[in-house]
């Protein structure tokens, strides 16, 4: 599976709205995230993991 990058657009209490480079919107809980995860952050999700890059 090819990765998939993503930008925080908000962070709303335990939840992260994210857009991915392709220009769909995600939220997702942040427990699930990498720690030091915060608005404007880049992630990548690749093979079920997130990466903060």
């Amino acid at each position: 599976m090819d990765p998939i990058f993503y930008t925080v657009q908000r962070v709303n209490g335990d939840y992260a709205d994210l857009l991915s480079d392709g220009g769909r919107e995600h939220s997702i809980t942040m427990f699930l995230l990498p720690e030091g995860t915060t608005v404007g952050s880049r992630l990548k999700w690749e093979d079920f993991q997130w990466e903060l890059i």
